[in-house]
């Protein structure tokens, strides 16, 4: 994305969705990954919603986030402390003074906004207590925010989790330096179209540098992930061909939730291998199905197939919300999910604990 001030993907999607626009049929995503069922995996098959923990994604992060929260909540501070030592550079001063560009950096925005989050969780748990920490009876994260769901959930040390979304985000950086390739968000046009508008660019280039959704965000708001020369026939056809309000080129380093990034998924799934994870005590539902898991290694493997797989967030959205969820709570930097949230329910009451 070509803007003077360098913004992330989810932010990018925050402040385009509050802009008013014609209301679109919601055309639910169909394209979900199938996971292998196992008998071990049926824990949260009947989940009821009640209070949703939701975690925002790369994107949210700004310059001057957790310079509060850390003087006010020693707790807070303790998991920057942490989490400076596992990664080896001083995370926290770089959350309050940057400078922006790195910050922004894929290496180091993940790492930030897993740490920055539960820095938030600490916060609501000092100022309103642990009974309100306890009300969340499922939750979910915007792709690197589902590291930070599982941590919440008690299947993911904090440790391990500061340590798998360091290599997560150095993967998914070198993977984009690999292989040119971009993202696209496309606003104001349905699912639907969208799909149609992916098919008429895929025709004008090469397989291998097609595009597909790689964002399920919400009605009228979809990212587009692949080649730069499929990103650039959906820039070129979006308004003129299919009525699209505007396309925006995403500052992110590649075509994320594409196979662009099966090297990083390769990379992350060793990770894996070696890192405890444990059965969640509430559901924690999966970007890549919508479904929340309680088997470990089926959670190890769609972590790792993340990285390649379409964010259905707007599903997960919906079928919570279908099942009965009745408020949610937005914690981590930044309003990004919340926005996304109204998208999808205006009338959904969503909370806001920010660092």
């Amino acid at each position: 994305m070509n803007m003077r001030n360098v913004l992330s993907t989810n932010r990018i999607f925050f402040k385009l969705s509050v802009l008013k626009s014609a209301r679109l049929h919601t055309v639910r995503p169909t394209a979900t990954a199938s996971v292998v069922e196992k008998a071990s995996d049926s824990k949260f098959a009947q989940y009821t919603p009640g209070t949703a923990f939701l975690f925002p994604g790369q994107g949210a992060q700004t310059v001057g986030m957790a310079k509060d929260v850390v003087e006010e909540v020693a707790a807070a501070r303790d998991l920057f402390d942490q989490a400076s030592e596992i990664l080896g550079y001083d995370l926290l001063k770089l959350c309050v003074e940057g400078p922006k560009e790195k910050l922004d950096s894929t290496v180091i925005s993940q790492p930030a906004i897993y740490v920055a989050s539960l820095a938030a969780l600490e916060k609501l748990r000092q100022t309103e207590g642990e009974e309100a920490v306890q009300a969340a009876d499922v939750t979910a994260g915007l792709s690197l925010g589902e590291y930070t769901a599982l941590t919440f959930a008690g299947a993911l040390k904090f440790e391990d989790g500061v340590r798998l979304v360091k290599i997560r985000g150095e993967s998914m950086q070198a993977a984009a330096d690999a292989r040119p390739s971009a993202m696209v968000s496309v606003i104001g046009l349905s699912a639907e179209k969208v799909e149609e508008l992916c098919e008429a660019a895929n025709k004008e280039v090469g397989a291998d540098d097609g595009v597909r959704i790689a964002n399920f965000l919400c009605n009228g708001n979809y990212a587009v992930s692949g080649g730069l020369p499929g990103c650039e026939a959906v820039e070129r056809l979006a308004k003129p061909n299919f009525k699209a309000r505007m396309t925006v080129r995403l500052a992110v380093a590649g075509a994320f939730h594409t196979a662009y990034m099966k090297p990083a998924e390769e990379k992350l799934r060793e990770a894996l291998a070696s890192t405890e994870i444990v059965v969640p005590r509430i559901p924690v539902v999966s970007n890549v199905d919508a479904q929340p898991h309680s088997d470990p290694e089926v959670i190890k493997d769609i972590l790792a197939r993340q990285l390649t797989s379409p964010v259905q967030w707007e599903k997960s959205m919906m079928t919570m919300l279908e099942k009965g969820l009745q408020s949610s709570y937005e914690i981590g930097p930044n309003k990004v999910i919340a926005g996304i949230v109204k998208r999808i329910d205006k009338k959904h009451s969503v909370t806001n604990i920010q660092v």
